[in-house]
This record gives C-alpha cells, structure tokens and sequence, in this order.
C-alpha cells in the first residue's frame, strides 16, 4: 500500500537578548509572539531515507506482482482441472489488486512525500486528495482480506465435500463472488461520502486513513469497528477453514495405504499450502493495524488517550507500514511456494532427514510432476 517515514523539522531561530526595561518587555513580548507564529507555520520536510523507502517499496511490490501475475496467468491458461482453475482465478484477481492497491497509494504516499507533507494544523482538513487516498487504503485493504477468505473457504469445501464443490463450485460463481467482494469493499470505502465516518491527515503528515485519534465521533467509532471487525473476521475465518483442510489432507495422507493412487490429492497439498501462506502473511501484516486502530479510537472517543496520544500516533504509523508489506509478501507467496519448488524442498528435506520407508516417505515426491500429467479435464 505504502511506505511511511519520520520527518526532521527544521531549527528554530535564537530568541532575542532579554533586557531590564520597560521597553525591552515589549520588544521580547513582540518577538515571542511572532516566533510562535513563524513556528506554527513552518513546514517539515521529509528526510531523503524516507522518500528512497517510498520509492524501494513501490518498486520491489511492482515487480513482485508483476513476476507472480505472469506465473498465475501462464498456470491459468494450461490448467485443465475445475477445482485448480478456480483457485488459480482467484489468485490471480488477488494478485491484480495488490497491484494496483500498491501503485496507487504508493504514488499519492510519494506526492505528499515530494511536497513536504502537511502540517500538523492541516491534520484535520480532508480535501480531495486525503479522501482518495483514505478510501483507497479501506478498499485495498479489504479486499485482500476477504479474497483469502473466500479463497479458504473454497479450498475447505474442495477438501472435505469434493462432490458437493463440484455441483456447487463454478467459474461464473466464481466471478460473481469476486464482483461482490470488491463491491462490498468499496461500500466501506465509501461510507465517509455519505458522513458515516471520516478520512483524516495522519502523522506525520504523508498518509491518510480514518479519523482515530482526534474530535473522534459516533460514526467514526462504528465505522473503525466495522473494517476491523471485518479483517480480523475474515483473518479467523480463513484460519478456521486452513486448518479444517490441512488436518484433512494429513489425515488423508496417513491413511492412504502404500502403491495406492495418490496423485489426484497432490494439487490440494499445493493450494492448501500457498492458502497458510497467505494466512500467516495476512495476519502479521493486518492484524497490528486493525487492533491499533480499535484501540486508538476507543480511547480517543472515551477521553482517555491522554499524555499516550504520541504512543497511539507512532502505533498506527508502525500498523500501516507493516500492512503496506502484505502487498509485497502475497505475490512471494505464488512465487516460492509452487508445485516444482515444494518437490524441490521435499527432496532436500527427505535426503537430508534420512526418512526413506518411513512414514514421511508416503509423500513421494512424484506426485506433484504426476498429477498434471494425469489430471481429467472436468471443465
């Protein structure tokens, strides 16, 4: 999404030499008030660390998704079983908008950045600019949220109830549950339009998101609970739905008897296990933001953040910076986690461990090369 970084605010002026009379009073009085002016009006420039961050983010998340959209594409065009396809179509519109849920923030992120920021007396205004990008950061931060949901979920149906995804499972279904993905994701992002919460300048100045931390109302509190209730739902749902298919997978393996067919199983292992990866990168990317935000806004509204207001700033500012990495860990995931590199690791792993004939050597790696060769066309 972004990439944020400290500001170095510029030196103050010497106060004038203080004098015993009358007149001197007057004068430091005179120079005092006209610092403080000069003072509420000087901007913060952006340190040149902070504007290379910008640009090194943007970048490796570009080409990552761009390297991971190409793999998924070329997948997609050879793939002939249902269950895959649909997989792999989801993935890739999931890859598609960290894309563009990582360009085009990063590009705002890197204008304010550019211009010097917004001073903090601007904080609360919320002009065009700070309204797009406040959306744009709810959209594409839900959206990836519940696509891996959706995308657990599916994979737990496949899983345990094969023919029922079968009957139910298709790609215009598909289709239509990704349109409503992104249309619920850009109702939420849309409630500040309709003064159901509002987008604010953050500290220190280069980002924005919903107001947590300031004049915080009513609308503000319900619309914060509502997108970190629906992250952190869809986070345990698709832990839930993971660990159903794993168990059942393991359990699956255990149970196969020795030169039994095993290779119509062998593309779940390699879903399953790019699902977990997504999972555990969504998690420590979304989760300090969401629970952050909850925090900060509770607080703020109940007229408790108190002497801890800086604490919650630098909290949220370390929250968005660890959510703009889940952009840039997803695509990694289709990536390394491929059906050629897993069979790879396997080998290295089973040589290394010695387990030959035990139970581990159930999982023959030729599974995976043998299950494309093998695979019935059901579209």
């Amino acid at each position: 999404m972004l990439a944020l970084s400290h500001y170095n605010s510029s030196a103050s002026p010497l106060l004038p030499r203080l004098v015993n009379d009358s007149g001197g009073k007057a004068e430091v009085m005179v120079a005092v008030e006209g610092l403080l002016q000069q003072r509420n009006f000087t901007s913060v420039e952006p340190t040149t660390s902070g504007i290379i961050a910008v640009i090194l983010s943007m970048t490796l998340g570009i080409i990552s998704n761009i390297v991971a959209l190409f793999i998924l594409v070329n997948a997609y065009s050879l793939q002939r079983r249902r269950s895959k396809a649909t997989f792999l179509l989801f993935a890739t519109s999931l890859v598609i908008t960290d894309f563009i849920g990582h360009a085009i923030p990063g590009a705002l992120v890197l204008r304010l950045y550019l211009s010097g920021g917004v001073s903090p007396e601007d904080f609360d205004s919320s002009d065009g600019m700070c309204q797009f990008l406040g959306g744009s950061m709810v959209f594409f931060g839900l959206c990836p949220l519940f696509m891996g949901c959706a995308m657990a979920a599916e994979r737990c149906l496949g899983v345990t109830k094969p023919l029922l995804h079968s009957s139910l499972v298709t790609k215009t279904r598909t289709k239509i549950c990704l349109a409503v993905i992104w249309l619920l994701a850009l109702s939420m992002a849309l409630l500040p339009c309709f003064q159901l919460g509002s987008y604010t300048y953050q500290d220190p100045g280069t980002w924005c998101f919903i107001n947590v931390l300031s004049d915080t109302e009513e609308v503000d509190v319900a619309f914060v609970v509502l997108f970190s209730g629906l992250g952190l739902t869809s986070l345990a749902v698709a832990l839930v739905c993971n660990t159903i298919s794993g168990v059942t997978l393991v359990l699956a393996r255990l149970r196969r008897q020795p030169g039994s067919h095993h290779s119509a199983k062998s593309h779940d292992i390699e879903m399953v296990v790019q699902l977990v990866g997504i999972m555990v990168a969504s998690c420590i990317c979304w989760s300090p933001l969401l629970i952050f935000g909850l925090m900060s806004v509770i607080r703020s509204y109940t007229g408790t953040i108190g002497d801890d207001l800086s604490n919650y700033k630098t909290l949220m500012v370390m929250g968005v910076r660890l959510a703009a990495w889940n952009q840039i860990l997803d695509p990694w995931v289709y990536i390394l986690l491929r059906r050629t590199v897993l069979r790879k690791i396997y080998l290295i792993t089973k040589c290394q461990a010695g387990l030959r004939g035990t139970i581990l050597g159930r999982w023959e790696p030729t599974s995976y090369p043998s299950s494309e060769k093998n695979e019935v066309n059901q579209v």
